[in-house]
């Protein structure tokens, strides 16, 4: 699985590209994060004068995070000439001012001179000395030009690492015409002038309906600056439709149980109690029936919102019961049809019209053998209840009649 940016299922890059050559390299780790550099950019060739430490190294192995080829691959000189040897154009990296009469260039213009020599299929080298003085006097000598970096002079020095990375990426980006590895997918084109004025006229209609548009002289340039603002995005295909069911769910109000449904606040509880002192019954299968048991799903009150919740995702209920279930005439706050065991929710306060109609529905279902818990509406410990159901559960169900 690829990861950080490294993926070993693609082919590994190797263009042609410059010889790197480290000149008496002190730290083992540096040359390691120097290989890893050269993988970035697709450079290949690593060359060493007089490692400090000898070589191999398994330090350097450590810090070039998957580099190893490059290690594995990299060649041993005893002195710069001989590293270079084979080299037709040279470039010396160094951060102090040598007073030779070489051109001085930067990363990118030294980019674009190794570059030709690189496609003509010779050996161009980019030369790097130590990490504590650099290159001697009589090393810069021996290159075509000089190269150094648009740094702060009071603090020049870069990491070896560093001043690789700068130079590989130059001459990489250079060289594969300055391509990205991906780019944003297409996953939708973009939007019609069609839909996009259509959503403009959805947007405008809902807004006009809640007279967003004041003081009206100004409803022009107001619709203007809406459209400005959504046509800035260039919005695609989806975008619109996402934009389309923002505005229409805006319009409508929410749906669902998911935000606790329309009714807000204590709306839920008032209309249980209205419920329960008219009476929640109705025909069973008519449409006021299927209409009432959606109103009360859309509208849970706290209490059913938390057992309903524990009972979906607790292991001993999960699965086993259903909300608001048209039983005959009534409609059950809880049902688990297997074992014809009903939840019921009960005010602790009630009328004596109210009480009377309860324990008429609650006859006619015991009569056809469900068994009802009582639940108080105002119960606080979800807990203890819970464990009420469980071993109302547990009971064995009474065979139908």
């Amino acid at each position: 699985m690829p990861g950080a940016g490294t993926d070993s299922t693609k082919e590994w890059i190797a263009g042609r590209g410059p010889v790197i050559v480290l000149v008496e390299p002190q730290l083992a780790e540096n040359i390691g994060a120097v290989a890893r550099a050269m993988g970035n950019f697709a450079l290949a060739e690593l060359r060493l004068v007089k490692p400090r430490d000898g070589w191999p190294n398994p330090g350097a192995f450590r810090t070039a995070s998957g580099a190893d080829r490059i290690l594995e691959e990299a060649k041993l000189y005893e002195t710069l000439e001989e590293a270079i040897a084979d080299c037709t154009f040279v470039i010396a990296a160094t951060a102090r001012q040598h007073d030779q009469i070489k051109q001085v260039v930067g990363p990118e213009q030294a980019a674009r001179d190794l570059l030709p020599h690189v496609e003509a299929g010779n050996k161009a080298a980019l030369v790097f000395g130590r990490e504590r003085n650099g290159l001697e006097v009589h090393e810069v000598g021996l290159a075509n030009k000089i190269l150094t970096m648009p740094v702060n002079p009071a603090f020049a020095s870069l990491n070896l690492a560093q001043a690789v990375i700068v130079c590989a990426y130059e001459f990489y980006k250079l060289a594969s015409g300055n391509a990205l590895p991906f780019v944003a997918p297409d996953f939708s084109p973009p939007a019609s002038k069609a839909k996009f004025e259509a959503f403009i006229a959805t947007l405008v209609s809902e807004l006009e309906r809640h007279e967003f548009f004041r003081p009206p002289e100004k409803r022009e340039n107001m619709i203007v600056n809406l459209r400005n603002i959504f046509l800035r995005i260039e919005p695609t295909e989806q975008d619109m439709q996402t934009l389309h069911g923002v505005v229409r769910t805006l319009a409508q109000g929410s749906k669902g149980p998911a935000t606790g449904g329309i009714l807000r606040g204590g709306e839920a509880e008032l209309l249980r109690d209205l419920l329960n002192k008219q009476g929640a019954s109705t025909a069973s299968g008519t449409a006021p029936g299927k209409g009432l048991a959606r109103l009360l799903r859309r509208n849970p009150t706290e209490l059913e919102r938390s057992l309903w919740k524990a009972l979906t995702n607790d292991k001993r209920f999960a699965g086993q019961f259903k909300r608001n279930v048209p039983i005959g005439p009534h409609v059950t706050d809880f049902l688990a049809q297997h074992l014809r065991l009903i939840l019921a929710i009960v005010p602790p306060e009630e009328d004596d019209d109210a009480r009377t109609m309860r324990e008429a529905q609650h006859g006619w279902l015991r009569a056809r053998n469900y068994r009802i818990v009582e639940i108080n509406s105002k119960e606080q410990e979800l807990d203890r209840l819970l464990s009420q159901i469980e071993q109302a559960m547990k009971v064995t169900s009474p065979s139908r009649s």
